[in-house]
C-alpha cells in the first residue's frame, strides 16, 4: 500500500547516439570489419594489435602496418552472464570473454555464445558469428561461437537501435554512430518525496539542519556543513533572486526553447541553497545577478511530483537585490 510517507520512485531513461570520428587506422579496421575481415596493426616489437591501435605503446610512434588475422581464436579468460540485459549482444546467458585471434598477440573482448558455464573455458577455440549485415562497427562481430559449432544456436541477434556509419567517397567509414541507453529506477528518499509531494501542491518546501539553520530546497536528509539529519520543514515563497547565470546560445539535439535563453541559480528567499532553472518572461541580455524573480507555475492541471510543475522563473520588476546579501551563496 502506499502511503504519504512511502519514498517516491519512478522509471527514467536516459540516451543519445555516441557519435565518434575515426581517425586512418580504426577506419581501416571497421571498413574491414563491413567486409567481413579482421585486422591488426603491428608494433614496434613485432607484436600483432587487435583491435588495432593509433600508437606504438613503447614509442608513441604512428602505427601503419596492418596486418589481416582469422576470424578464429582462443579464450583466453571469460566471465559468465547469467541475466543479460537489453543491450547486450546475446539476450540468453553468455559468455564475456578475452579472445586472441590467431595472427595477433593482444586479446579482442567479445561475447561468447554458449548453453552453460560447461561449455566454456580457458584455452577453448572459438570463430567469429558475423552480423547478417555488416555496417562498419564493431557490432559486425554479432558474438563468438565455439569453433566447432554449427549454426544450430541461431541467427545473429539485431539491435533494437542499430549502429550507422558514415562514409568517405571512397567508401572507407569514417564516423560510428552507436546509440547509448540506460533505464532505470529512481528511488528518492523520504525528505526529497514530501517535497515533490508538495510542489504537486503547488507549495516550495525546504528543510533547515537544527545546527547552522541552513535551508536546503531539494531538501537532504543531512546538512552537508554539520553532518545532522534536517527534520523541520521550512516552507518556502516561490520568489528568489538570480545568483550567478548563463545566455545559453548553442543549439543541441532535442533543445525546447529557441536560443538565446538563459538558464540561472534561483535562491528562494528564506532559501540557503540556490538551485537550477530557466528564466524568461525578458530578453536575455537583460538578466543580471541580484534580479529579483518569481515561478511562473504552468496550468493546476498539468502539476505533477516535480519541479517542472514550474515553467521558468520571471522578473518581478522589484529592485535588484543588493550583492552582499547573496555573496556567500554564489
Amino acid at each position: 500500500m502506499i502511503t504519504e510517507e512511502t519514498p517516491l520512485h519512478a522509471p527514467l531513461e536516459i540516451g543519445f547516439d555516441y557519435t565518434r570520428s575515426l581517425g586512418p587506422v580504426l577506419a581501416h579496421f571497421m571498413t574491414q570489419l563491413a567486409n567481413r575481415r579482421i585486422t591488426g596493426i603491428r608494433g614496434s616489437d613485432g607484436r600483432v594489435h587487435v583491435p588495432p591501435v593509433e600508437y606504438d605503446p613503447h614509442t608513441a610512434e604512428a602505427l601503419t602496418e596492418f596486418v589481416d588475422v582469422s576470424d578464429v581464436g582462443t579464450v583466453r579468460t571469460w566471465s559468465w552472464v547469467s541475466h543479460p540485459v537489453e543491450g547486450q549482444p546475446i539476450q540468453r546467458p553468455f559468455a564475456w570473454a578475452l579472445i586472441t585471434l590467431d595472427g595477433a598477440d593482444t586479446a579482442l573482448l567479445h561475447a561468447v555464445d554458449v548453453d552453460s558455464t560447461e561449455q566454456i573455458h580457458t584455452g577453448m577455440r572459438v570463430r567469429v558469428r558475423w552480423a547478417d549485415e555488416p555496417v562498419g562497427h564493431i557490432t559486425d562481430i554479432a558474438y563468438f561461437v565455439p569453433a566447432d559449432a554449427g549454426e544450430e544456436r541461431g541467427d545473429a541477434p539485431t539491435p533494437p537501435r542499430p549502429p550507422a556509419t558514415e562514409r568517405a567517397e571512397d567508401g572507407t567509414v569514417r564516423t560510428v554512430i552507436t546509440p547509448i541507453q540506460l533505464d532505470y529506477t529512481h528511488s528518492v528518499s523520504p525528505e526529497e518525496s514530501r517535497y515533490l509531494r508538495a510542489l504537486a501542491e503547488g507549495r516550495m518546501l525546504g528543510q533547515r539542519c537544527p545546527e547552522c539553520e541552513k535551508v536546503y530546497i531539494p531538501p537532504r536528509g543531512a546538512c552537508p556543513t554539520d553532518g545532522v539529519p534536517t527534520t523541520t520543514e521550512v516552507e518556502l515563497p516561490d520568489t528568489g533572486i538570480v545568483t550567478t547565470f548563463c545566455i545559453v546560445n548553442v543549439p543541441f539535439l532535442g533543445q525546447r526553447i529557441q536560443p538565446p535563453y538563459v538558464t540561472a541559480y534561483i535562491l528562494l528567499d528564506g532559501a540557503d541553497i540556490p538551485f537550477l532553472h530557466l528564466v524568461l518572461g525578458c530578453e536575455a541580455d537583460e538578466v543580471r545577478m541580484g534580479m529579483r524573480v518569481r515561478a511562473a507555475w504552468k496550468p493546476r492541471e498539468e502539476w505533477e511530483t516535480s519541479l517542472q510543475n514550474v515553467s521558468h522563473f520571471e522578473p518581478t520588476g522589484e529592485p535588484d537585490a543588493p550583492y552582499d546579501s547573496y555573496a556567500h551563496h554564489l
